[in-house]
């Protein structure tokens, strides 16, 4: 197969499916497709950038496996308090001495979960069930950093991992039917994830870039100290919800001086760096590109992954909660379960 292979993707569902389904925990990392030929090793993103420089543990591991493959799977690296995204994305560094030492300090991890060719047999239209046996002969015995993921065909098991488990590098589950076949970037399987939501109070908002209406609200959660710490933001609201935000916030708009992020927020900087809409360092000496408001209302969002205790991505708007006190608001909302990776990759 060319290594232009495309990895099978997963469409969202609100719950999962019953009957013939098998169930595997849906890991935050890195897409990775492996092609493994001869003496050779490559790694490729979800969307055909190479890894392979990055992760020489990885590609030191899947060269000892002795036969030819490709292997579809998630790259995670772990740090000091377990699978950490953020030290993922620190991996992918221009430097091979940068590279050497955090081979050592983050060491990665590649979950497998699919077989798509095996010592030069095209397995895609083989049934899944079949793919997966293979897929666990393939890599017994193989060195640690190289794993199969977890799988059951208990859904109550499956249900369980995804309410114990959100935030612990499970941002979910997928279901693959037993007799599905390989189909590359096609949304064949399907994916559930915990919907998860925090109270959060509102400490500004943004305007859009071409009309005075707020494009997202900043959003923060008070510390053990009593500081407001900025966690992220909410946004995707239509025109109608910016226009009655707006009639909300405006009478709430105060002057800097003497609001909790008068000195700045996310100081030490976002460990993603600056996504889309997302939260974004801010110190006094730059330019304010939003509007301070008195930190007295309280929302509902929801949100999916988080870095430490940030919201990687926007949250989404649910609903105004007058019942809760702002200095109810906490970061303990967002602490994820203590679960270790050896515990993770041996789920039951």
């Amino acid at each position: 197969m060319e290594r232009t292979l495309r990895p099978m993707l997963a469409r969202l569902a609100r719950e999962l499916p019953r009957d013939g389904y098998l169930y595997e925990p849906k890991w935050d990392g890195f897409r990775c497709l492996v092609f493994r030929e001869r003496d050779e090793v490559d790694l490729r993103s979800r969307h055909g950038r190479e890894l392979a420089r990055y992760f020489p543990e990885l590609v030191e591991a899947l060269a000892a496996v002795p036969r030819d493959f490709i292997l579809d799977g998630e790259i995670l690296a772990a740090g000091p308090a377990g699978f950490d995204f953020p030290a993922l994305l620190a991996r992918i560094h221009p430097a091979r001495s940068r590279v050497d030492r955090l081979r050592r300090e983050t060491p990665a991890t590649l979950v497998a979960f699919d077989l798509p060719a095996v010592e030069g047999c095209n397995l895609l239209d083989e049934p899944f069930s079949e793919r997966r046996a293979r897929l666990e002969q393939l890599l017994v015995g193989a060195p640690s950093p190289l794993r199969v993921t977890p799988l059951t065909s208990d859904r109550r098991l499956a249900e369980r991992w995804l309410d114990r488990l959100a935030g612990s590098a499970i941002d979910g589950v997928v279901a693959k039917h037993r007799d599905l076949r390989y189909a590359p970037g096609v949304r064949a399987m399907i994916k559930v994830k915990h919907e998860r939501t925090a109270d959060c109070v509102v400490g500004g908002f943004r305007w859009l870039s071409d009309r005075a209406l707020p494009s997202s609200l900043l959003l923060g959660l008070y510390d053990q100290a009593g500081s407001l710490v900025h966690v992220g933001v909410a946004s995707s609201f239509t025109e109608a919800e910016r226009e009655r935000l707006l009639e909300t916030l405006a009478p709430l708009a105060v002057d800097l001086a003497g609001h909790p992020w008068e000195h700045g927020f996310l100081i030490g900087g976002n460990p993603v760096g600056r996504l889309k809409g997302s939260a974004g360092r801010w110190t006094p000496e730059m330019e304010r590109d939003w509007v301070p408001v008195a930190p007295s209302l309280v929302c509902e969002i929801t949100y999916d992954q988080l870095d430490g205790r940030r919201f990687r991505h926007p949250g989404r708007f649910r609903r105004w909660r007058p019942d809760r006190e702002p200095s109810s608001c906490t970061l303990d909302q967002l602490d994820a379960p203590a679960v270790t990776p050896a515990e993770l990759l041996e789920l039951r």
